[in-house]
């Protein structure tokens, strides 16, 4: 494993980094946002790429210059910097997505990766198996095993300074994808996609790309970028950045707008049936949908990608701010709201609460409660184990009013407060006056951990009219008042 991904900060398994890259001689913010180039039609030039959008670094596909009779030459003469002209980092994908295509391509891993050397791509990629969801296992297992050899293969290959991807397979055996990960991580290459997601993506199973990258996250150590293969859709940058994942590629900004597809943050809407754009970028400060409509086939989209760019980058730099300040999960949450599958997506994230809790600071500026899903993230599972570990007095009254001089507070979602921490995050946290049932029914777990730890001490529980089905969840040798009428 390499020294050249450091970690700045956490926000849930979220994390701000550098990824240095010494061939460009660059380093990479993350996460960051690799648009996809076709060497042979650029809807929008490289060079507007980084000019206009503050693209830091691209992807293109190096088995489409291998094979090109009009740029292999070019590429090999002048390198790929040139040919592109971008200054910028370069990655290249090697033919595995053709190769899931059409079932073969006439290049080895090492014929692949010595010409991704010899092009001048700053990151390269051998060719592994993209195996799709839902196959049998023994077929993930056995396309699996066939990626890691190339993997290790990849390793005697001289690369020079060009760093090396070693991708995780496995479909959707969250097993296989632990052990792909772990076997990734073992050998000395650099950076670990998770690859065969697009399928996920388009079907809208969120919840099931969840799973396989809380699988490979496992698998890794936190030294590890992560690359989430296909991750094109700005609508997902947020759930995907808070599972861990610091590097996205898309090519959707491109195939969306050859079909009339307008991006934004909550979906996508069709170019036809648009009276208003709902942006603030300049294509859609100077053009109304008509407009575009009218336009030539060439020129709406070009105008199309732009305005897709421009949500896409605008929104890695919205997840950027988002784990600068610690309130990813808030906007996880509000980009949850935008489609039932990304609230799927969500929910599945927090089922990996205690994992994501390893990583998410201890304290941050402020916890808002938006929604009942508030009452599943990390800094909840946190303070419950926190109780777990606190000594109660032999009485004790826990009100959700003025607890008294020897009582503690009652605070849903999280539970018992001790004054001790009154003051302490996330027990500050800003909270509406109306909760939904899933707050009130973590306060209680927090209320059973504290008597399971202290189980001679008589506890009074003081609600202000909590549903009687989750106060009924409580110890029976707990007492039950209700505020004003003790």
């Amino acid at each position: 494993m390499s020294e050249l991904f450091e970690v700045e900060q956490y926000d849930a398994a979220g994390r701000l980094g550098r990824l240095e890259v010494p061939r460009a001689g660059t380093t990479i913010q993350t996460p960051a946002l690799l648009p996809v180039v076709n060497p042979h039609v650029q809807t929008v030039p490289p060079a507007e790429l980084e000019s206009q959008f503050g693209a830091e670094i691209l992807i293109t596909n190096s088995y489409v210059l291998h094979g090109s009779d009009e740029l292999r030459e070019p590429a090999l003469e002048g390198g790929l910097h040139d040919l592109l002209d971008f200054s910028g980092a370069i990655m290249t994908d090697s033919g595995s997505f053709q190769l899931s295509e059409y079932g073969e391509i006439d290049v080895t891993t090492e014929e692949i990766l010595e010409f991704q050397r010899e092009i001048g791509s700053d990151i390269g990629t051998p060719i592994d198996i993209p195996t799709p969801p839902d196959v049998p296992r023994e077929q993930a297992a056995e396309e699996q095993r066939t990626t890691q050899e190339r993997i290790e293969l990849a390793e005697t290959v001289d690369t020079g300074e060009m760093l090396v991807t070693a991708p995780i397979q496995g479909s959707t055996h969250l097993d296989i994808r632990q052990r792909a990960a772990r076997e990734a991580y073992g050998t000395d290459l650099d950076l670990f996609p998770i690859g065969a997601m697009v399928p996920l993506m388009n079907e809208y199973r969120f919840d099931d790309l969840v799973h396989v990258v809380a699988a490979a996250k496992r698998g890794l150590g936190e030294d590890a970028p992560v690359h989430l293969f296909g991750a094109g859709h700005p609508m997902m940058f947020a759930l995907a950045a808070a599972m861990g994942c610091d590097l996205f590629d898309s090519a959707a900004y491109a195939l969306y707008a050859r079909d009339g597809r307008y991006l934004t943050v909550r979906g996508t809407e069709h170019l036809d049936e648009l009276e208003h754009f709902p942006c603030e970028c300049s294509v859609c400060l100077s053009h109304t949908p008509e407009e575009l409509r009218q336009a030539g086939e060439t020129e709406r989209h070009r105008l199309l990608a732009e305005h897709n760019l421009a949500v896409s980058f605008g929104e890695i730099r919205r997840v950027r701010q988002a784990i600068r300040g610690g309130n990813l999960l808030e906007l996880v949450d509000a980009r949850a709201r935008g489609h039932p599958a990304m609230l799927d997506g969500y929910r599945t994230l927090l089922h990996y609460a205690d994992q994501l809790r390893r990583t998410d600071p201890v304290a941050k500026d402020a916890f808002f409660y938006v929604s009942g899903e508030s009452a599943r993230r990390p800094e909840v599972r946190r303070h419950h184990e926190r109780l777990g570990r606190l000594d109660a007095p032999d009485r004790l009254r826990l009100s959700v009013g003025s607890p008294g001089e020897d009582g503690w507070r009652l605070v849903a979602p999280f539970g018992p407060v001790p004054p001790a921490l009154s003051d302490v995050y996330p027990l500050t946290a800003a909270r509406p006056d109306s909760l939904e049932r899933p707050a009130y029914a973590a306060a209680v777990r927090g209320v059973n951990r504290l008597a399971a730890a202290n189980p001679d001490t008589a506890i009074t529980v003081v609600h202000d009219g909590w549903p009687e089905d989750v106060l009924a969840s409580l110890p029976g040798d707990v007492s039950i008042r209700l505020l004003g009428g003790e």
